[in-house]
């Protein structure tokens, strides 16, 4: 299978990994740093028995034409990089390519294929100009949550640190034979996958738990064991993940987890540190809008109050503000990100 990895950070590039040792064509659209490793060196993946593992077979280029079309296409920058890789994904569009979406957090296609009051509504805080909507037709989409915990060690090197979990999902929650295909892929390169009905309800699950503890890491410095083993953050992400339980509720989604069941699962992670961490301390903006914000415009769409979500998304707005302003880069916004939601709003 021809397969295209947007984007070399710790997932992106895991994956790049593994499926080309497994015997598909992958390529990598990457730019700067990584493009320039990956070109020279290929990608180095440290597993966590300490087994090291260099993958060199692997086309990468920082131009989507150039890659050429492609059976499947998973994007795995994160959220709030998804508007800069839109204009060139369709070049490595053909008639049946595939587009499976591995962001933390809320989904911008979200309530696309969704039913009910609410099917086919925009989330003006994840595509407020609806260009990735335009760009990625939603009939090539399917969903998944990449549970891995990986750290991208410098440009083109990646460590997993535990968990090997892609379940894929059709937005209309049928179990196509695309899907099923896609399954097997990820299957054969030493994930677990599986297709999942109700891909919206598992997507969840995950963005419970970064839309708490990747802010709260963010503005402390803390790992994800510091923050369950110290009761006022861990009594923080209760409230904060509570409130998105009841937008949960409201939407019709199914958890199969109580709040106490997911603070203990990222317990058991130990003393990692969340991808917002990882951002703020690199110095990089951070996936704001589809970890916290998504869930304000969620609650607010749904009448659900939410001041603890609301209260910390307005403090790490500033941090990323901040950051942003020290960002030596003309392509980001000083500003808040387009889709912000701003108090009272």
């Amino acid at each position: 299978m021809r397969i295209c990895v947007v984007g070399a950070g710790a997932i992106g590039g895991l994956l790049a990994a593994r499926l080309s040792l497994a015997g598909n064509e992958v390529g990598v659209l990457a730019r700067g740093e990584s493009l320039r490793a990956i070109a020279s060196n290929g990608i180095r993946l440290l597993e966590p028995d300490g087994s090291a593992l260099v993958v060199k077979a692997i086309d990468v280029s920082g131009d989507a034409a150039a890659l050429g079309e492609q059976d499947l296409v998973l994007l795995a920058v994160k959220a709030h990089q998804l508007a800069g890789v839109a204009v060139s994904v369709p070049g490595l569009f053909g008639r049946d390519t595939v587009v499976l979406t591995l962001q933390n957090g809320i989904p911008w296609w979200f309530f696309q294929k969704f039913g009910g009051p609410f099917d086919g509504r925009r989330l003006r805080s994840l595509d407020p100009t609806g260009e990735l909507e335009q760009a990625i037709p939603v009939d090539r989409v399917l969903g998944s949550i990449a549970y891995p915990a990986a750290e991208r060690e410098a440009p083109g090197v990646v460590r997993l640190v535990q968990g090997d979990r892609f379940p894929v999902g059709e937005l209309d929650g049928t179990v196509s034979e695309r899907a099923s295909e896609l399954a097997g892929v990820l299957s054969g390169a030493g994930f677990t996958s599986k297709v999942v009905r109700d891909i919206r309800s598992h997507i969840w699950v995950k963005a419970w738990g970064n839309l708490a503890f990747n802010p709260i890491s963010a503005l402390t410095g803390a790992t994800l064991g510091e923050m369950c083993r110290f009761p006022p953050s861990r009594q923080l992400a209760a409230r904060m993940m509570s409130e998105a339980a009841v937008i949960a509720e409201s939407l019709g989604l199914r958890l199969r987890l109580s709040v106490e069941q997911r603070i203990e699962g990222a317990e058991r992670v130990g003393d990692h540190k969340t991808s917002m961490l990882q951002d703020a301390e690199a110095g990089r903006p951070l996936e704001l809008e589809a970890l916290v914000g998504s869930f304000v415009e969620l609650g607010r769409l749904t009448g659900t109050p939410t001041p603890a979500i609301e209260a910390v998304y307005f403090l790490v707005s500033l941090l990323d503000q901040r950051i942003r302003e020290q960002v030596d880069d003309a392509s980001l916004p000083r500003a808040r990100p387009a889709g912000a939601i701003l108090p009272d709003q």
